[in-house]
């Protein structure tokens, strides 16, 4: 597979990025949109129950009467933190477990945009599952080195920016993956497809991360991004 220079245009990322968002309605994806949705949901919901119940004993344990009003300084922190490490923690779990269904999520897209039935492509699942861990590990490592970075002082000014690309780029990776793995196509060489339109891939992989640091939104964009980056794909696939 090769992919066209166009590919790397940020507007026809970001109008595909959309498409996946308007396609979440299509009768014929429903089903398998909503697995991964009821996925996230019970996840997102899980970790914040216990979060909760962790930080209120936590906080009941360790601070005296006369310091009650730290509460009101802890409690915000809490939600920040837990919307940050979700980002990053939550995303990578959820995708892990709901990765055999966006596999059949892809196929059914690109199906419908060929104007076939949703022929849906069995993909083996512990093929998919040890593509979720090899990109996890990749990433893992990367963002090891950037923690590095963001401790280092006068060197951490630019950690921030760094960050920023680092979630655009390890999203991108991850969704675009679907349809490539779909095509056959392994890490190392979804690496380089990807990396060829890389101003377009990091377009649509910072709008998938900006969705996921949303709160109630984050549950719904992983599916979208998978279809939006199905049809990105095959928009910029050079026949």
């Amino acid at each position: 597979m090769m992919l066209d220079r166009k590919g790397n245009n940020p507007l026809l990322a970001i109008k595909f990025f959309g498409e996946g968002i308007r396609w979440l309605g299509n009768s014929k994806l429903r089903k398998f949109v909503v697995i991964p949705v009821l996925v996230n949901l019970v996840l997102y919901a899980v970790a914040f129950a216990l979060g909760y119940l962790y930080l209120g004993d936590m906080i009941d344990r360790l601070i005296p009467d006369w310091l009650q009003w730290l509460r009101w300084i802890l409690w915000p922190l809490f939600f920040i933190g837990f919307f940050i490490g979700g980002f990053f923690t939550f995303t990578v779990l959820a995708n892990l477990i709901a990765s055999p269904f966006y596999g059949m999520l892809s196929a059914a897209t690109l199906g419908i945009a060929a104007g076939e039935s949703a022929t849906v492509m069995e993909v083996p699942w512990l093929r998919v599952v040890k593509a979720e861990l090899r990109r996890a590990a990749y990433l893992g490592v990367r963002a090891i080195l950037l923690v590095i970075i963001s401790i280092i002082p006068g060197i951490n000014v630019i950690a921030p920016l760094l960050w920023a690309l680092f979630g655009a780029w390890g999203m991108a990776l991850e969704y675009l993956a679907y349809p490539l793995e779909n095509a056959g196509i392994l890490f190392s060489e979804q690496r380089k497809l990807i990396g060829s339109v890389r101003w377009g891939a990091l377009s649509f992989g910072g709008l998938a991360a900006a969705g996921l640091a949303v709160p109630i939104v984050n549950i719904v964009v992983a599916p979208a991004a998978v279809i939006g980056a199905t049809l990105y794909l095959r928009e910029i696939e050079k026949k």
